[in-house]
């Protein structure tokens, strides 16, 4: 005997998948943008710890060039660093694009890091 199926559960199973797809697809975007940020901001409080043997040119170039290989926004390159006789505070502002069904989200981060001598 042959059964006859709507097809529907099928149907049900592919809108399912297509949901999920979807939104994997968009959560590896904001994946990235996260992942940056925090490679990012590992990074500025790994040249805090080593401030006392570097000087602010040689932490601004590390930092800058960690920007690039990341693919952070140019204004990320612009790291800010500042020292005290007992501490140094390093900090850097961009914006990042979060591509969302129908709109672009924009993030505003700000990642610092301070180190005691």
């Amino acid at each position: 005997m042959v059964r006859v199926r709507r097809g529907a559960s099928q149907l049900g199973c592919l809108v399912t998948l297509l949901v999920i797809a979807a939104i994997g697809y968009f959560a590896v975007n904001v994946a990235q943008v996260g992942w940056a940020y925090y490679t990012f901001l590992d990074r500025m409080r790994s040249e805090a710890i080593y401030a006392p043997h570097r000087t602010d040119t040689v932490i601004r170039r590390r930092l800058a060039d960690l920007a690039d290989s990341l693919n952070l926004p140019e204004s990320a390159q612009n790291i800010q660093v500042r020292r005290t006789p007992h501490a140094i505070f390093i900090w850097a502002d961009y914006s990042a694009h979060i591509e969302l069904p129908g709109f672009v989200y924009e993030l505003h981060l700000s990642p610092q890091a301070t180190g005691a001598f």
